[in-house]
């Protein structure tokens, strides 16, 4: 139970942020949830109605008191929530205008609304009255919600031959159609059923008294603390709790939407009460786990919180609808911020912020390691080295399931460890585009789109960030297979975009670097390294160097034979090269005569390359490994014209400049 007791002590860190309406899912109170409102209805303390308005949908998220039951209801007959609801709840005219209830009343029509009515009178009732509440059931008894509603333009009505008047269920006249029927959704579901549309907006309530400055029942602390006390009042299951090790009231249910507002899995969850009950270990629920409703309140609510506000869903898409599958989520119990070990070194360093990338050419690793350093060094200033730092992943099954599928605790400062350690060791030039050339590492989401395609199938890539993130906060060393993966991609650069062909290139240079750190591989070409896979790189880029400037001084525009031979020349090395080499001919005869001192550098270096090998090596057609992009990459780095280190443009540069 040790990850429900660090998130019950990250909400008691936090409670300073409870209903921050700046957070896109804020920390709730206990026995609250959150719905999206299409109506506010305005009233006086009386219970008189004032007004009503349609609710824009960037300010439609509502804290809305709940119970257990109604916080994870389900099924044919769902439970109402006890202030705000749809309308089929809170109306009592509902019926009269043609609404639809949920098919378990439709015996009953009437039943949601007076369970709705008879709830909040007990509520109105106890020691814990609101005045909020008083004047919210004194209306709802009036029964005039919907003609009220009409009355002022915000729902509309039809005639019709049973009754005198009837909601719409979609707008169909000419014009633009009223604001309700945008917010929405209507249509027909899977079944070809007609949705209600006006008949399932949510409603909320704005309270107007005089000299009362909070009017909004979603935004008022007391009226939080006030259901919060009562329905804690209504508790009798009592028993120790698994967390605390106290004697406390019972959770009978625990609550769902965890990854987002319509996630209906539950982390905990005991309601096959019939059959193969608990598989035979166990008579009842508490036997297995007794959890204090506090605590699974606010661990449930922390949990969410965190999530929303600094963690990474990755979501497939099942039956034509997209659903959240894996969510990953790291956090100081403190509540002290973390780096997110999910993000690539561009978006650690730079945050939210678009920085200018750096320097197309040149290596700046010790730039990267600064700039990482000061980064960590921030963490650490605000992070005490004991402090407890959790991450955790969640996955589901089924819709109505969900595990903790990776889960590890860890100091604070072994876990800034780790993730400076993943961002250094991984590190290469990056190229994502134009705008997101940076030195670094790629994050895991960007590692399975290169091993495994662009059009990569959602589980997949799900399933390869999950076999990922060991290596990122554990140290644990890269699958060989994704590495093998992406190697195989870079090499072959037919078919794909130039972008798309650099960023594998990018990627499989830093996993295989990684996987290979006993290597001590530099970003800067290394012309002392002698083993053969690095050595056939270089004449690869080399090759390609002086083929691209002859097609150039000729006006054409085409891919050069290295470029369309890469994946054989991995393959076959030595009899590719030989091909290659023979067709560079023609191209040596047009630099010979237009610019001799460029092919003369290029045939020393190439001689140079060649001279390094070791005779088996250079005959042997055996395939080459990963390392061959390494040299390939440094070599053709070290050849472009910005590079200081490119001496053999230089020499180019000033003979162009002579002639």
């Amino acid at each position: 139970m040790s990850w429900i007791e660090k998130l019950y002590q990250t909400y008691e860190n936090n409670r300073n942020f409870i209903g921050n309406r700046n957070d896109k899912s804020p920390l709730l109170p206990i026995c609250h949830t959150t719905q999206n409102a299409h109506v506010a209805v305005i009233i006086d303390g009386s219970g008189n109605f004032i007004a009503a308005e349609i609710v824009p949908k960037s300010d439609a998220m509502t804290i809305v008191p709940a119970s257990e039951e109604s916080s994870g209801r389900t099924g044919q007959k769902p439970v109402c929530h006890p202030l705000c609801d749809k309308l089929q709840y809170i109306a009592g005219d509902f019926t009269d205008f043609g609404g639809e209830v949920t098919c378990g009343f439709s015996a009953k029509p009437r039943e949601p609304h007076n369970k709705y009515v008879e709830q909040l009178s007990i509520w109105n009732e106890s020691a814990y009255c609101h005045r909020k509440v008083s004047a919210i059931l004194r209306y709802v008894k009036k029964k005039t919600l919907i003609s009220d509603l009409v009355s002022v333009g915000v729902l509309h009505v039809k005639s019709s031959l049973e009754m005198m008047y009837e909601l719409l269920n979609e707008w169909t006249a000419n014009g633009s159609s009223p604001a309700i029927f945008k917010i929405l959704p209507g249509g027909v579901d899977k079944k070809g059923q007609k949705k209600p549309c006006q008949g399932d907006a949510f409603v909320r309530w704005i309270v107007e008294e005089p000299e009362v400055l909070a009017t909004t029942t979603w935004e008022d602390p007391s009226l939080w603390q006030s259901w919060s006390d009562f329905y804690g009042s209504l508790k009798s299951n009592k028993g120790v709790c698994y967390v605390t090790g106290k004697e406390q009231f019972l959770a009978a249910q625990h609550p769902k939407k965890i990854r987002n507002g319509g996630d209906g899995a539950k982390l905990i969850s005991s309601n096959d009460t019939v059959g193969y009950t608990f598989l035979g270990r166990f008579t009842s629920a508490d036997e297995a786990c007794c959890i204090s409703f506090d605590v699974t309140q606010k661990a449930h609510s922390a949990l969410r919180w965190l999530i929303a506000r600094q963690g990474f869903v990755e979501y497939v898409k099942d039956e034509g609808s997209t659903k959240p599958a894996l969510a990953v989520v790291a956090w100081a119990v403190s509540g002290v911020d973390i780096p997110d070990p999910l993000v690539d070194t561009f978006a650690l360093l730079s945050g939210d912020e678009q920085a200018p990338p750096l320097s197309k050419t040149g290596y700046t690793a010790q730039a990267v390691g600064i700039a990482l350093s000061k980064k960590m060094a921030g963490y650490r200033a605000h992070l005490r080295t004991t402090d407890d730092i959790v991450v955790i992943g969640l996955d589901s099954a089924t819709p109505g399931r969900m595990a903790i599928s990776y889960y590890r605790e860890m100091l604070g400062s072994e876990f800034l460890a780790r993730i400076e350690a993943w961002h250094t060791g991984c590190c290469w030039q990056q190229y994502f585009g134009k705008d997101r050339i940076f030195f670094g590492a790629p994050a895991p989401r960007d590692i399975a789109e290169v091993a495994f395609g662009w059009r990569i199938d959602d589980k997949l890539r799900k399933s390869t960030i999950e076999r990922l993130l060991p290596c990122v906060v554990d140290g644990a060393s890269i699958p060989r297979d994704i590495v093998e993966s992406c190697i195989r991609r870079a090499s072959n650069r037919n078919g794909i975009e130039y972008w798309q062909w650099e960023k594998a290139l990018g990627i499989a240079c830093a996993l295989y670097k990684k996987l290979n750190e006993k290597e001590e591989y530099s970003m800067a070409l290394d012309q002392e390294r002698n083993s053969r896979d690095y050595l056939y790189g270089r004449l690869l880029a080399l090759a390609e160097h002086l083929e691209g400037r002859a097609l150039y001084l000729g006006g054409e525009h085409r891919a050069t034979g290295a470029e369309k031979l890469m994946q054989r020349f991995a393959d076959h090395p030595f009899s590719t090269w030989r091909i290659l080499e023979t067709g560079l001919t023609p191209y040596k005869v047009r630099l010979g005569a237009k610019r001799p001192g460029f092919l003369h550098a290029m045939q020393q270096e190439i001689d140079a390359v060649c001279c390094l090998f070791a005779t088996d090596d250079f005959v042997s057609d055996m395939r080459l490994t990963g390392e061959f992009l390494l040299g390939y990459h440094c070599q053709r780095s070290a050849l472009k014209p910005q590079s200081s280190h490119n001496q053999v443009d230089s020499t180019d540069e000033s003979e162009d400049t002579e002639e």
